[in-house]
């Protein structure tokens, strides 16, 4: 087992490691991390998701619905719960509640999938990697990119004429609605939305891109995990980690309360192996590099995403052994 959980997390921690190194050894810092998150997010991020999207045939989708149904639920649900408390019960802004949310319930699985899960399942790995992929993609990536781009609301203004105030509220509800929209405009041409959709799309139709174009495609976006990781260690090297009880509850979160959710859920209703240790596995896989990308992008949660990202790695050693032996 020892060497199951090293083959599956060494290339993650290395490569992390290899960039706060580089960072220290004033190669690269924190600037050249954004341009290095700026080529991942939108180029060869997207490739990665439509490729890896496109590579899943219609009857695999089919056969994968349980999984499907078993990774929305521990990815969405989790998503929203940790959203609306951070919003509401401790009174968090809405750009920071969503990137929280996201560090807590998705695991990165477009990122460290083909190494944690490829290395674990072998060929059959494609099928949860596809699956969660597509989850992450369709939901929870686009609800955060549009929160973080939402202009925040200004609160607490006073109010005096009454008639005045209700025009003022006319106008204030038709320019949110207008401001919402533009919004969501922006989110849906961002490339790593829509290139799922397009990838999805053109599964269901049943048309199969040719492999050469494929192959071409798959250069730049078998990157993606690689350079997000290395620019996730620069910014590591160039801000202080520290251990404060939000982090220690995100990392709890996804480490461990995702994942063993999963497996008592999935026990209790009796589904068992490989759907089961699929499943529990793929939700196992610590954080994604893409929260401290967009953290950094928008300037919002910066020292704790990068503190999540960290622990969640690091822990996922101790973390993803238990799992595996409590699946095995």
């Amino acid at each position: 087992m020892g060497h199951t959980i090293v083959g599956s997390l060494l290339p993650v921690v290395v490569t992390l490691l290899l960039g706060f190194v580089a960072a220290r050894r004033h190669d690269f810092s924190k600037e050249h991390a954004a341009i290095l998150n700026r080529l991942a997010l939108r180029y060869a991020l997207p490739l990665m998701l439509l490729v890896g999207t496109v590579k899943t045939s219609r009857a695999e989708l089919r056969e994968a619905r349980p999984l499907l149904i078993a990774l929305f639920v521990a990815i969405v649900g989790l998503y929203a719960i940790v959203f609306l408390l951070s919003r509401f019960a401790f009174a968090v802004s809405s750009s920071t509640s969503a990137l929280v949310a996201l560090t807590a319930a998705t695991p990165a699985v477009p990122f460290m999938g083909p190494a944690i899960l490829g290395y674990l399942f072998g060929r059959s790995s494609a099928i949860p990697i596809a699956t969660a992929s597509l989850v992450i993609n369709l939901t929870v990536v686009p609800a955060t990119v549009l929160f973080l781009t939402m202009d925040p609301q200004q609160e607490g203004s006073e109010r005096k004429n009454p008639a005045t105030d209700r025009s003022e509220d006319h106008m204030a509800r038709a320019s949110g609605l207008s401001t919402v929209l533009g919004k969501l405009g922006e989110t849906v041409r961002e490339p790593m939305v829509w290139a799922p959709v397009v990838g999805l799309a053109i599964v269901l139709t049943g048309w199969r891109i040719p492999a050469l174009i494929l192959q071409a495609l798959s250069l730049l976006g078998h990157a993606t995990g690689g350079v997000s990781l290395f620019a996730a260690g620069i910014v590591l090297a160039s801000v202080r980690i520290s251990v404060s009880w939000p982090v220690v509850a995100l990392v709890l979160l996804k480490n461990v309360a995702q994942p063993a959710l999963v497996l008592i859920g999935l026990w209790s209703v009796g589904i068992g192996n490989p759907l089961r240790g699929e499943a529990v596995l793929t939700t196992a896989i610590p954080a994604m590099p893409i929260v401290v990308m967009l953290a950094l992008q928008y300037r919002v949660a910066q020292t704790q995403t990068v503190a999540a990202l960290f622990f969640s790695v690091i822990g996922s050693v101790i973390t993803m052994a238990a799992f595996i032996a409590l699946t095995g």
